[in-house]
């Protein structure tokens, strides 16, 4: 059976298309964003059942490229391209956490972490990567002009980006905000080659330079306002309740920066829905930096104005953006989705990853930014003890060592590291390490939440 899809404006007073392979990222016609549509009728040809049973038999196989999470789901996903076109890394596949241990701690009785950060590069952004890639890789075999693919960059998406293209064969270009990613993150795109351009500005200021870099069709953009990479991340959902036997999770908990992860996960659960595998949705719960909260103070509104900000710098780096270029679907999503926006400080988010890792995570700043967000929401009853939570951690936290040690070593400015844990230095005498060793056990069992923090 043949599937199509295409471009089409999210606007509903507009609803213009367009072809998949047409280089545009903006409705022509009302300058709305775009997304990309799917022909539902063709793809309900096929009962839920069906679908279900392909998926699970196309799941981390060996059988290219179906083996990978995302092309497993290419009909749903993006079947314009062609197998031998796919540039793929096996992205997606990710394991649930079962939080077993901190769920206790924090009176959450059935609580999970989707650990995308365990892929190729290192965060979820391989997600969308591996299709816009391989869609721009089929538009040249397809005789397109390009020359190179961009992005501005936080850190994970100029990772990725700058892997899928090396892999590809496809020069990459990536526009970085001078002094503020890690260095983990910044030695990424550089070692796959990137033409790397670091800009004495803020990730919002990046953003208005690729936008007017890739006017020149030449120079295709790789930011999320680019709707192919929403198709990858919306897989996220499909993997989580595929991974749960097709069941669907009471909450899950976001981290939100530019916002378009935010209507991806909201996409992947419409489809499911849509198509009947799904006979209800979750709800979805965004979670922001109180030093970048753009879309925390338009929910304390209740959507009825946006405003951007100016970001402050904030320990979680990538969702450092006072202009989200989503915020349009993101709040259609949350709507949908009956959905809370919330805010953590960099006390409370770097504490939230700190109790995490104590239970056998390694946290990102930005797991930490939902994980304390989750802890608030319980806190105040939003969240009950029974329901079934899904904290979506975004980015390993080994790209964030930094971090990590700073807060051990107490030196993160505005954080009382609650939880550090730093080396015992002791003679080596027996008698003062057995009495150290037995009194550091006892204060080990004894942590508690500080609840305090996250009232």
């Amino acid at each position: 059976m043949s599937y199509t899809c295409f471009f089409r404006c999210i606007n509903p007073e507009c609803g213009a298309t367009y072809a998949i392979r047409e280089i545009i990222y903006c409705c022509a016609k009302c300058g709305s964003l775009l997304e990309v549509a799917h022909d539902l009728e063709a793809l309900r040809q096929h009962a839920p059942n069906w679908w279900k049973n392909l998926f699970d038999r196309r799941y981390k196989t060996a059988d290219w490229p179906y083996g990978s999470a995302i092309w497993g789901k290419k009909e749903w996903v993006c079947p314009a391209v062609a197998d031998n076109n796919v540039v793929s890394m096996y992205e997606g596949g990710t394991n649930l956490f079962w939080a077993e241990r901190l769920g206790k701690m924090i009176g959450c009785e059935d609580l999970w972490i989707k650990l995308c950060g365990n892929s190729h590069s290192g965060s979820f952004k391989d997600l969308g990567m591996t299709v816009l890639v391989s869609m721009v890789k089929q538009m040249i075999a397809d005789g397109a002009d390009i020359q190179a693919v961009a992005c501005a960059s936080t850190g994970d998406t100029s990772a990725a980006l700058a892997a899928y293209c090396a892999c590809a064969g496809i020069p990459s270009v990536v526009f970085l905000p001078k002094g503020k990613i890690s260095t983990a993150q910044l030695v990424q795109p550089l070692s796959n080659g990137a033409i790397t351009l670091c800009l004495d500005t803020d990730f919002d200021g990046c953003m208005a330079v690729v936008r007017e870099i890739t006017k020149d069709k030449r120079i295709y953009l790789a930011n999320s306002m680019n709707s192919l990479r929403i198709e990858g991340q919306k897989t996220v959902s499909i993997e989580i309740v595929q991974q749960f036997e097709w069941k669907v999770p009471d909450v899950v908990v976001i981290p939100g920066g530019n916002l378009g992860n935010v209507s991806a996960l909201g996409k992947g659960f419409m489809m499911m829905y849509e198509l009947g595998l799904i006979k209800k949705l979750p709800r979805i719960v965004c979670a922001q930096s109180a030093k970048a909260n753009p879309l925390y103070l338009s929910y304390k509104t209740g959507f009825k104005k946006f405003e951007p900000v100016k970001a402050g710098k904030t320990l979680a780096s990538a969702i450092q953006i006072g202009n989200p270029v989503s915020i349009n679907k993101a709040i259609d999503t949350l709507k949908r989705f009956n959905g809370i926006v919330e805010q953590a400080t960099e006390n409370e988010l770097s504490n939230a990853a700190a109790l995490a890792d104590m239970t056998g995570l390694f946290n990102c700043p930005h797991t930490g930014v939902a994980l304390a967000v989750t802890l608030k929401l319980l806190r105040r009853g939003i969240i009950k003890p029974t329901d079934q939570v899904i904290v979506i951690s975004t980015a390993h936290g080994l790209k964030f060592s930094g971090f990590k040690t700073d807060y051990h070593t107490c030196k993160l400015a505005e954080v009382d590291s609650r939880y550090a844990n730093q080396p015992l230095e002791l003679p080596a005498d027996l008698a003062t390490v057995q009495k150290e060793l037995f009194a550091t056990i006892v204060k080990w069992k004894s942590v508690e939440v500080d609840w305090g923090m996250w009232s």
